[in-house]
């Protein structure tokens, strides 16, 4: 009977123990957020080689608040989504675009942010939007964007006459712009701000695109973590931080 008792007791240790470490595995988890290394403001790696941005500090202080750890990780931007869904990475935060194409891959936090697409050129050029689209020159876009593949779908191919030249990044494209390779770039505003305030470029104007909403991109099965960031997002919105980053970040 003791001896039952004793094994009982063990077994009860063993399960305890077991459940205990589970936990802890649970908590000592890294979420790896995947950003873009040059799409400032929003996530870029700075000159000491760390990443830095509005998203990056956002989510910095949402793990914090929420108590979970968080890396960031640059990576190619148009591998970011089968990156995520192969559990390469576990989040998006890094200005990601909220499209219909990519809800049948990942799913979305709340948005908070809102974006139009713009025209860039150079600073003295005496253009219009309608010329840039009519010119038959070249003009730049970061491959594996929404507007990507919006200026194909909806201007090349419905008859505009330019060429679309794929870059790595909107700042690259820009530099283009700079030194005569391209005509424009294409890019979101935000990033466009970012650049004319340090290039001798201009913001032209918008091309028709609708505007778009930013979010966190994750897995559609990571439910829970999901809601850990929606409730993050939505206590940064409410906090003085929301704020301070906007100011920091000049959006």
């Amino acid at each position: 009977m003791r001896r039952g008792l004793w094994f009982g007791l063990l077994a009860g240790l063993i399960l305890v123990a077991g459940a205990l470490d589970h936990g802890a595995q649970a908590a000592d988890k890294v979420y790896i957020n995947g950003i873009d290394a040059n799409f400032p403001p929003f996530a870029y790696i700075d000159k000491d080689g760390k990443p830095a941005g509005f998203d990056v500090e956002a989510l910095d202080w949402i793990a914090k608040e929420m108590g979970f750890k968080v890396e960031h990780k640059a990576m190619d931007w148009d591998a970011i989504i089968p990156s995520l869904t192969a559990r390469k990475i576990d989040v998006i935060a890094s200005g990601l675009s909220v499209t219909e194409e990519r809800k049948k891959q990942i799913a979305y936090t709340i948005p908070y942010w809102e974006i139009k697409q713009v025209l860039v050129v150079k600073k003295d050029a005496n253009l219009t939007v309608d010329q840039v689209l009519n010119s038959g020159q070249k003009v730049g876009v970061q491959r594996g964007t929404s507007e990507a593949k919006w200026m194909k779908e909806n201007l090349i191919d419905k008859g505009r006459q330019f060429e679309l030249v794929y870059y790595d990044s909107g700042p690259l494209a820009g530099e283009d712009v700079l030194n005569g390779r391209i005509i424009a770039a294409a890019m979101d505003d935000a990033p466009a701000h970012e650049l004319v305030r340090e290039k001798p470029l201009k913001i032209l104007g918008t091309f028709g695109m609708p505007d778009e909403t930013f979010a966190y991109g994750v897995r559609k099965e990571d439910t829970e973590f999901i809601k850990v960031l929606n409730e993050g997002l939505e206590r940064l919105m409410k906090s003085p931080k929301w704020q301070e980053l906007k100011e920091k970040y000049q959006l």
